[in-house]
Parts: C-alpha cells; sequence; structure tokens
C-alpha cells in the first residue's frame, strides 16, 4: 500500500486515552499514508493532504477496526445434536463427561485435512469482517495431538492469506484430554509442554499459549506447567478461567503476567485484585454465557471498580457459543452484563486489542497506528450497541485499503 488518503466529513469515535469516553470528535477526518494512520481528529486542525485520495464519509462514523480477541474458528464439523440434548435437560458437564463436547469435535477436526479446515473456516470468518471485524484471534484445541494441533495451526495462519484481515493465532493444547490418554491427563500435560510447544515455537506458528483450567479441563498445577514451558519458550499465556467454578485460575494467569484471563463467571475478589495488579485483560464471552444457559454472572462491578480492563469477544465455537457476530455481541453483554455502550466498544476496539498484546498497532484511531477501520451508516455510535440481526458497515478499511470482504 502506498499514497495518502483522506476520509473527510466524518464522525469519530475514536477511543483513544487521551479523549474522554469513546474519543468523539463530531467533524473528523482519519489521514492514511502508507497503511496507517497519520491524523485522526478535527478535519480543521487536519494537515494539508493535496494529493491524498479524498473519501467522503457523507457525516457517517468512523470507529477503529472491530477486533475479536478469542474464538476457536478452525474446526470440523458441528454440534448441533449436542444442543439437542441440552435443551432436554443434560448438562454441559455430563455430555462432555459421556464422550461428547470438545472431544467429539477433536475426532472430526482429526478427520479433516489442512485445506478442509482453512474451508470449513471462511464462511465464519466471513461473517466476522461483513461486520468490520479487522483483526480475529484464533485458538487451536481440537487436534490434542502434535501433527493435529501443528495443523490447525498452519490452517488458522492459512486465513491471512485468504482474506484481508489479521490473524492471530493461539496454541490451545491442554485445552482437552484426548481419548488416548483416558485417565492420564499428566502424561497428556508432558506431551503438551515436552514436545507441542517446543514444535508450535520452533515453527513459528502461535502468538500466544492458552489452557483450559476447570473442573472437565486441567488443574491449576497441570496449568502452571503449561505457563511454565511457554515462558521458557518466549509465549505469552492466556487462560480459559473461572467459566463453571473457581479454581483460581486468574489469579495464577495474572501471575504470569497473562495478557487474558477469559469467561470468568466465578472469578472471586482475589482473582479480580491479582488481574488488577498485573493489567490482565478480562475478555468477557457473553455468546457462551448465554447459550449455556448461565446463571452466574461474571463480576462486572468489581472489575470496574479494580479498573481491570473488559474485552468482549465471540467465543466461536461448535459446542458453547456458535457466534460469529461481534455486533450481537455487544448487544449481549449491554443486555445480559449491563455494560455500558462506552464499554461494549471499547471492548472490541481497545480492550481487545489489550488482550491481543497489540495495542500498540491496533484498537484506536490514533497517529503511527495501522489505518483498521469500520465506517458505518449510524447516528449515534449506541445504535451499534442497541440494534440485533441489523448490520449497518458501510465500508471496511484495513492498512489503508478499503475492502468489500
Amino acid at each position: 500500500m502506498s499514497g495518502e488518503t483522506l476520509w473527510f466529513n466524518a464522525h469519530l469515535a475514536t477511543l483513544a486515552p487521551d479523549r474522554p469516553g469513546l474519543g468523539l470528535i463530531e467533524d473528523g477526518a482519519v489521514l492514511a499514508r502508507e497503511g496507517r494512520i497519520a491524523f485522526a481528529g478535527p478535519r480543521a486542525d487536519c494537515p494539508p493532504a493535496p494529493a491524498a485520495r479524498r473519501v467522503d464519509c457523507e457525516s457517517r462514523w468512523i470507529t477503529p477496526g472491530l477486533i475479536d480477541p478469542h474464538t476457536h474458528l478452525v474446526f470440523a464439523g458441528d454440534r448441533a445434536q449436542e444442543f439437542e440434548l441440552r435443551l432436554a435437560g443434560a448438562a454441559y458437564e455430563d455430555i462432555a463427561r459421556a464422550g461428547g463436547g470438545i472431544v467429539s469435535t477433536v475426532r472430526a477436526t482429526r478427520a479433516a485435512g489442512e485445506r478442509e479446515l482453512v474451508a470449513a473456516a471462511l464462511p465464519r470468518l466471513d461473517a466476522l469482517i461483513a461486520e468490520g471485524a479487522t483483526t480475529v484471534e484464533v485458538k487451536s484445541g481440537y487436534g490434542l495431538s502434535l501433527a493435529d494441533e501443528l495443523k490447525l495451526l498452519r490452517a488458522a495462519r492459512a486465513l491471512a492469506a485468504e482474506r484481508s484481515v489479521r490473524i492471530r493465532t493461539t496454541f490451545l493444547g491442554a485445552h482437552a484430554l484426548p481419548p488416548e490418554f483416558a485417565g492420564d491427563p499428566d502424561g497428556y500435560i508432558d506431551l503438551v509442554c515436552r514436545e507441542m510447544i517446543p514444535a508450535v515455537a520452533a515453527e513459528g506458528l502461535a502468538d500466544a499459549v492458552d489452557a483450559f483450567c476447570e473442573g472437565i479441563g486441567f488443574t491449576p498445577a497441570q496449568t502452571r506447567r503449561v505457563f511454565e514451558a511457554a515462558r521458557a519458550h518466549g509465549l505469552p499465556v492466556k487462560l480459559h478461567a473461572e467459566q463453571l467454578s473457581n479454581l483460581r485460575g486468574a489469579a495464577l494467569a495474572a501471575e504470569f503476567g497473562a495478557l487474558s484471563a477469559d469467561h470468568l463467571e466465578h472469578l472471586d475478589e482475589a482473582g479480580v485484585a491479582a488481574m488488577a495488579r498485573s493489567g490482565t485483560v478480562a475478555t468477557l464471552l457473553p455468546g457462551a454465557f448465554y447459550f449455556v444457559r448461565e446463571t452466574q454472572l461474571p463480576p462486572i462491578a468489581a472489575l470496574r471498580e479494580a479498573g481491570v480492563p473488559m474485552a468482549l469477544a465471540t467465543d466461536c465455537n461448535p459446542g458453547t457459543s456458535p457466534l460469529t457476530s461481534l455486533l450481537l455481541t455487544m448487544n449481549m453483554a449491554a443486555t445480559l452484563f449491563r455494560l455500558t455502550v462506552e464499554e461494549c466498544l471499547a471492548g472490541v476496539t481497545r480492550e481487545a486489542a489489550r488482550a491481543l498484546g497489540l495495542l500498540a498497532e491496533a484498537g484506536t484511531l490514533e497517529p503511527g497506528k495501522r489505518c483498521d477501520l469500520a465506517i458505518w451508516d449510524i447516528g449515534r455510535p449506541a445504535e451499534l450497541v442497541y440494534r440485533m440481526g441489523f448490520n449497518p458497515l458501510h465500508a471496511r478499511v484495513f492498512g489503508g485499503e478499503t475492502w468489500t470482504r
């Protein structure tokens, strides 16, 4: 990308930290140079750019491109049958212990080739892109063997070659216990730490390492081993924590300076305090809360009072959150978790970037950052949170270029 582009006659929600609230600018402009933001602010203050391509936004709103910081986008098959079982009264934990849940997706995913996985993931990715997403995190975790986990991460990386989107990959080998290790979770964690993480790091396939610290997942002691192996190979960590019970995983994640701890319905005060001290982001997943009919709310007021940053994500996965809409995610966060409009929009831009370690590159409209924009046909930013089943995206800009998908 070369040259300059000027978007003018626009309203901006910059999300910049040096402006209050959403960082609103009523008559604004964004100037991009070589794919990066050179200026974002009041149109009257914009420096001259006589050679720039000019785009009249006709009073539309511009936000940073949306960011989904927690997905399991690459998998094969579906779990609609398990959805029916849950509707009939079966518990998620019971389905998992009976051989369903994550392990059923593992069987289908192991049987699929890399190109099949890419093809299956693209419609899900396209749905996110169509609503203004410019960055999407994708986890592995449905292979649970060295070869299959590498296959998943390669498929996730390949998505960025198929679409105009930034993909961040996360290794989630400690997602569930594969059938061949039944009754031997420590043996499987040995494999994750001694073979999988070194191989993933050597090939440069992951930007972070995650784990599922839960009664139906892995213990805090096992999770600690995963984190230690990640640290030894220079990889930051994230954690599925306190979704179904309180194993104090969030405090463990904070101890390791985790980028984020995710879910957090059963987070306690000590966990909140630990996250606040470490700067670990709370990534909230209202789609999963809704889909499994959870009743225990994350401690939003405590997180807010402690100043813990809150990100939002779809948690797109086949079993507990088959959701591919960040707009609906924001509405769910507002209606179910009582987040404000400002918190919702920050959660899918600035704080989502923070949760991926990308805040220096994305998430706000500030000079020096990549020019990733979403341009909306709305009268005010609250419409992005208020509406359901309605997509007001006018255009999406990735790296200074406007794309149709």
